[in-house]
């Protein structure tokens, strides 16, 4: 749906968890509480709404974050309680409404009391305005003459020069006010109470639609966050293993779109030692393969390619960082092996265990066989184990235990950085002295380094390079057949433009001679009615008469051809067509013929699987294995059939063929019963001889014979469609029939 630009409706509310508690136990919600659940219930109507449009697209989601539609009425009643800028409403209440006009008048008519007073004792007034002191209202009052005031003080100014005293004339006022007052909030109380009740009253729906949203809120976050960094959804077995393709860690593709990505391979019972540079990316591979696993296990998509494989770990235990703590009297070493003890105690069979420097910080010989100890234990105990190390023992185990693989992290030598790329199956140099080198360290302080190395160390060295050049070497290999395969798709691709454009060329060139042969065809009908028109006339000598009688007879001949060639002009189909099995071809049926590029009749199954067909006029014989399934033809022959029955007017079919002695019967001066056997009978030679089109001259008469000949046609299985002829055929006097 993001996709789409059709996000999930999400808008940002509070979270009303303490209210939705303080409710249930039944408490009094106050206004910001109560705005803040109408406001949560708001959106969650808004996505309810969404999510009912779109539930083919989303049922999963439809079902997760369903809420009750009820629901509204309790968001609407507290909407309409509250005013926007949050104050209770009058209308929350009909007698909310009668106390605050009662108290608002009362108000008034004390403020225009005392707006007489001021005028009164104008003379002992220090200003005049009306001000409230302690919850009553009062006038400023020099201290020199509060005598000559009567009222109460209720305080002074900070100077003392003024005294704020209540009048005693309104002072009832000033009573009943207060009263006022207190009814007012009591009325308050009543309704805040009502609405908590009735979010009581639906508390379990409340609660599910904080949680609909909450669902909807982290399902949308998830989206943006695989679009933003192209996160994928990998394949979730059953068993604990994980083969993740170009894996990142999702922290660093937030932060460096350019991040180097990884294939890491990882199942239960093993362990992968990945040993490299500092700095190179070790820890790195780590946090992606145990980040990878817990987003598996919320649901979420990962930072890999696709393709990749996840299994679901029952839990992730990692040491990675250092644990030492004053206050718990550790050491690095000692935080380390703590979490070690705990971490083997707890692994089993489903466990993801992530282990960084393995025994590092002590002796480099009792580290190295605390390490293997380590590894061998967490791999008995069924675990999925990766740890990084600098440790050669290590590093050598993979060569006499199946249990462990090497991995190591690229160093180039050349410009002296590492690649971050992780390489499965080769172990890696630490390159101390390198990146000693890089950062600063001088020259002479390298070579006495180098002099203090062993025999071993150097043949370890070699080793390792030896093994990287002969990986750098495969992967060259590796990417020269990748361009090739690339190199071969797209000739491919090529050619199988190249064919498309041939086929089209070919159709194309088909088309324009059909269509050429075609024009020919409709010159030649322009011509007969041209020829028809003159003897029409009776303006003609009977030489010219006859010459043109066999003029007709030749050219209509040929005209009637046009009901083959007009579909291979309007539409030549080279779809894959399924062949006919011989055992089903029957007389009658219609078949694909590939020959014609037509749709043709089987007229008579020969023997040693030779096929008659006829397309129109034209008639030839085929083998039965290369005719192919007609396309629709039963259902465009009832369909056809029905709109001639319904209405047998003038057919809609392409332009009516031509009138000739051979597709002509003439009815005309016979009964009912002679015409309608006559009209049998010829429809069968007509058939028989592959007519495109009859005409039955019935003449108008009192129509008798023409509706008992369409009668007969409407009802006849030989009959694809009919219709009353073209004016210059005889109109209603004669029906043209296509037969089937």
């Amino acid at each position: 749906m993001l996709e789409q630009s059709r996000p999930l409706p999400v808008g940002e509310v509070d979270d009303v968890h303490e209210a939705i508690e303080r409710a249930r136990v039944g408490g009094v919600l106050a206004p910001i509480e109560l705005r803040a659940i109408a406001r949560m219930l708001g959106s969650a109507r808004v996505l309810r709404r969404f999510l009912s449009a779109h539930r083919i697209e989303l049922p999963a989601l439809f079902q997760a974050c369903s809420t009750d539609p009820t629901l509204d009425d309790v968001a609407d009643e507290i909407q309409r309680s509250f005013e926007p800028d949050g104050t209770l409403a009058d209308s929350a209440s009909t007698r909310l409404r009668e106390l605050r006009a009662e108290w608002h008048s009362a108000r008034q008519r004390m403020l225009s009391r005392m707006e007489d007073l001021m005028g009164r004792y104008e003379a002992v007034l220090q200003d005049r305005f009306v001000t409230e002191r302690e919850g009553r209202w009062v006038l400023p009052v020099r201290s020199d003459a509060h005598e000559r005031f009567p009222g109460i003080v209720h305080a002074t100014s900070s100077s003392g020069a003024t005294l704020f005293v209540e009048p005693r004339a309104v002072v009832p006022m000033g009573n009943r006010l207060k009263v006022l007052e207190a009814e007012v909030r009591r009325e308050e109380e009543a309704v805040y109470a009502r609405l908590t009740l009735a979010i009581a009253d639906s508390l379990p729906s409340v609660d599910a639609a904080a949680r609909a949203l909450a669902l909807g809120d982290v399902r949308a976050a998830i989206a943006k966050l695989a679009r933003d960094v192209d996160l994928v959804f990998p394949a979730v077995v059953d068993e604990p293993r994980l083969d993740l393709k170009r894996a990142r860690h999702l922290l660093l593709a937030l932060d460096t779109p350019s991040i180097v990505p990884s294939d890491l391979a990882l199942e239960a019972g093993r362990a992968m030692v990945v040993s490299g540079p500092n700095a190179g990316g070790k820890t790195v591979a780590l946090k992606a393969m145990g980040l990878a696993a817990l987003m598996t296990r919320a649901g979420m998509p990962v930072a890999c390619a696709e393709g990749s494989t996840i299994g679901l770990f029952d839990a992730v235990l990692t040491d990675v960082g250092d644990e030492q703590s004053l206050q718990k009297n550790l050491s690095t070493f000692s935080a380390h092996v703590t979490n070690l003890t705990a971490i083997l105690q707890e692994t089993t069979h489903g466990t993801l265990v992530l282990l960084d420097e393995l025994a590092g910080g002590t002796d480099p010989r009792e580290g190295e066989a605390l390490a293997a100890g380590v590894l061998d234990s967490l791999c008995a105990r069924g675990g999925a184990v990766a740890a990084t190390t600098h440790y050669e023992g290590l590093k050598a185990l993979a060569l006499g235990d199946e249990r462990f693989v090497n991995a190591s992290v690229g160093f180039d030598l050349a410009t002296m950085t590492p690649t971050f790329k992780l390489m499965m199956g080769v172990p890696g140099s630490s390159s101390a002295l390198a990146v000693a080198r890089r950062f600063g360290m001088p020259a002479t302080v390298i070579e006495r380094a180098e002099r203090f190395l062993s025999r071993e160390d150097h043949q370890f060295e070699a080793v390792v390079k030896k093994l990287h050049d002969e990986r750098a070497a495969l992967q060259l290999a590796r990417a020269a057949a990748d361009d090739r395969e690339r190199e071969a798709r797209s000739a491919r691709v090529r050619l199988d433009e190249e064919l498309q454009v041939a086929k089209s060329r070919e159709k194309r060139a088909l088309q324009g001679e059909a269509l050429e042969l075609m024009d020919r065809l409709r010159r030649a009908r322009e011509e007969l009615r041209d020829a028809q028109a003159r003897l029409r006339s009776k303006r003609i000598e009977p030489e010219a008469f006859q010459q043109a009688e066999r003029s007709i007879e030749r050219v209509a001949g040929e005209v009637a051809i046009g009901g083959v060639l007009e579909p291979l002009v309007t539409k030549i189909d080279d779809a894959p067509r399924e062949p006919v099995r011989a055992s089903d071809l029957r007389r009658g049926m219609r078949v694909w013929v590939p020959r014609l590029r037509a749709e043709a009749e089987v007229v008579e199954v020969l023997p040693y699987g030779r096929i008659r067909v006829a397309a129109g006029a034209l008639k030839l014989t085929v083998d039965a294995g290369d005719l192919r399934l007609a396309a629709q033809r039963e259902a465009s022959r009832q369909t056809a059939r029905s709109a001639a029955v319904a209405e047998p007017g003038p057919s809609p079919l392409a332009e009516e063929p031509m009138q000739t002695r051979d597709n002509t019967c003439d009815l005309r001066g016979l009964r009912v019963d002679d015409g309608v056997a006559m009209l049998a009978s010829f429809l069968d030679r007509a058939l028989n001889e592959g007519q495109r089109a009859v005409f039955l001259l019935h003449g108008h008469g009192t129509g008798a014979l023409r509706d008992a000949v369409r009668n007969e046609l409407a009802h006849s299985s030989y009959v694809m469609r009919f219709g009353a002829a073209q004016p210059r055929h005889g109109g209603e006097g004669a029906t043209v029939v296509w037969p089937s």
